[in-house]
């Protein structure tokens, strides 16, 4: 009996140490964590349809350019496009001229440094140039626009989606949860990630006016700079998938070739 007692504690409070655990996921299962407002509240990206979209999918020049309108008279003043160069622009359709233009007239001007004095200066850009960074005099620190439809998930839709999503604070989320409600210096979109994005609303209808005669609403704003920020992200695209495809080609004739060869060689071998 004594020799009995020992594994009989261990079995008994093996036991109970498993009822408690058991115990305790089911009331997690039945009383799980009540929802945030984030959880609740927080839209997916709309669903949009863009032209590079798929796998034969390109840019729309025209599209683009009228993106990079909206970046130019709205974005630039607060973000920074420094991984993009003036000339890059030429692929999207601008002439050489134009991109001079382009770079000569744009409002942040190259940096300059004398190695000899020290002193610190500025230039005209260049085409061979790449965007100068924007220093911002406000609050916080506007993130660079290069690659940011890379750097979210779904970039051009989240992109679109937040551009064009601002609104009141819905009264059910106010109602629910009391203590949510938008801080000062803030603005409600339910597409940003806690909810409550630092950026004033930019777009507004008719705040740019586009030379094809698209009338510039809010909606149609956010799509074309959208476009123009996925093709900043990604200029190579079109190269890539064009690529793809002739590999896929290639793999199919050679794989085409190989059986045809192994057919050859083992039809007498049966």
């Amino acid at each position: 009996m004594v020799r009995l007692f020992g594994p009989l504690v261990g079995l008994f409070f093996a036991i109970a140490l498993a009822w408690s655990f058991g115990v305790g996921a089911i009331q997690m299962i039945n009383d799980p964590e009540p929802a945030t407002a984030v959880q609740e509240f927080h839209l997916h990206p709309k669903e949009v349809h863009f032209s590079f979209n798929g796998a034969f999918g390109t840019f729309d020049r025209q599209q683009a350019q009228r993106g990079f309108q909206v970046y130019k008279e709205v974005c630039a003043s607060c973000h920074s496009l420094k991984q993009v160069a003036f000339r890059d622009l030429m692929a999207l359709g601008y002439s050489e001229p134009e991109v001079k233009a382009i770079a000569k007239q744009w409002a942040t001007k190259a940096k300059t440094f004398d190695p000899k004095t020290g002193d610190a200066g500025e230039r005209d850009n260049t085409p061979a140039d790449r965007f100068p960074p924007v220093y911002y005099a406000g609050t916080g620190n506007p993130p660079d626009l290069s690659l940011m439809a890379k750097a979210r998930h779904e970039g051009p839709e989240y992109i679109y989606s937040l551009l064009s999503g601002y609104q009141e604070q819905p009264a059910a989320l106010i109602k629910k949860f009391p203590d949510s409600k938008v801080p000062d210096g803030l603005h409600y979109n339910p597409y940003f990630a806690n909810l409550n994005i630092a950026m004033p609303p930019p777009l507004a209808d008719g705040g740019v006016t586009y030379s094809d005669g698209t009338k510039a609403s809010v909606d149609q704003q956010a799509q074309d700079v959208a476009a123009f920020l996925a093709w900043t992200a990604e200029p190579k695209m079109e190269k890539r998938k064009q690529t793809g495809w002739a590999v896929l080609g290639f793999l199919l004739a050679a794989t085409i070739l190989a059986y045809l060869a192994k057919k050859n060689v083992w039809a007498n071998q049966h």
